[in-house]
């Protein structure tokens, strides 16, 4: 069921006509009281009540608003034109907000891909597209959101790990932009039967479950120590090669191959430590005897 456009016309020429007529009918009233004319009493009470039932078929519309027609159960049709409306005083209306809304969710304790227990909460914002489908295609759309949106953070929680131990990998600490729209995307695909549009759904919190957080922290510490060690060796072995190439070029000094592994030692030495070095001089030599 998909919604359709109901244009109802505007309330306040239907409302000026409603009075006048209620003005004559009771002036007329009270002339056929005054001439005790039976059949005019009875004709002038009758239009009198259909006219307060006519007074019923008001209604208003608010700025991004619907109001959704229905006649005896028959779906009729779906106003969205802000302000004063008349339409058939049988028709029952129910309003739908058409605002963008949002909602945090509850904080969900899962297993990332690796197993790892984690906690995991997001916000999705909304709005209503499809007034019919929202009232019509499930029983309570805005529980029916907040059920679906928990539901598409789980699953997809489990679908990647906490923090990738390889640099391709997409992890949810690290990829929130990835992240996100492949949130957004499984919200939408069960929001869309509901006439729910999901604007943006984003993470709001990340983080290890309590039982195992300060193991997670201590390797991460771990994964942070090896990768700057590793940095750190590749920036030194570069420099190094860079220094015996220039000695070399600028025959600055001819180097055997125990005097470049001793230069080799002293600069790995100097530029992997993590204290600052101490000079010592040699007047000595690297040979014996």
């Amino acid at each position: 069921m998909n919604e359709r456009t109901y244009s109802a016309p505007s309330g306040i020429p239907a409302l000026i006509a409603i009075i006048v007529l209620i003005l004559g009918d009771a002036a007329w009233f009270i002339n056929a009281v005054q001439n005790r004319m039976v059949w005019a009493i009875v004709v002038a009470a009758l239009l009198f009540v259909v006219l307060l039932i006519a007074l019923g078929g008001f209604f208003t519309v608010a700025p991004n608003e619907g109001k959704v027609l229905q006649f005896f159960g028959r779906y009729v049709g779906t106003v969205r034109d802000a302000g004063p409306r008349w339409t058939n005083p049988f028709y029952s209306k129910r309003g739908v907000s058409l605002r963008v809304r949002n909602f945090e969710s509850s904080k969900l304790k899962v297993n990332d891909l690796d197993g790892n227990p984690i906690e995991i909460a997001s916000v999705v914002v909304w709005q209503v597209v499809d007034t019919a489908e929202a009232l019509f295609q499930v029983n309570d759309y805005e529980d029916f959101v907040h059920i679906q949106s928990e539901s598409a953070l789980r699953q997809m929680a489990q679908s990647y790990p906490y923090d990738s131990h390889d640099s391709g990998g997409v992890s949810l600490r690290s990829h929130g932009k990835e992240i996100s729209d492949h949130l957004q995307a499984g919200i939408q695909e069960r929001l869309a039967s509901a006439g729910v549009k999901v604007v943006e759904a984003r993470i709001t919190h990340l983080a290890f479950a309590p039982e195992i957080a300060q193991a997670m922290l201590q390797r991460q510490q771990a994964s942070a120590i090896i990768a700057a060690r590793t940095r750190i060796v590749e920036g030194a072995v570069t420099m190094v090669e860079m220094a015996l190439e220039q000695l070399a070029a600028r025959n600055v000094v001819n180097l055997d191959e125990e005097r470049k592994a001793a230069m080799v030692s002293n600069l790995l030495v100097v530029l992997c430590g993590e204290r600052g070095t101490q000079p010592i001089v040699n007047t000595g030599t690297l040979y014996t005897g």
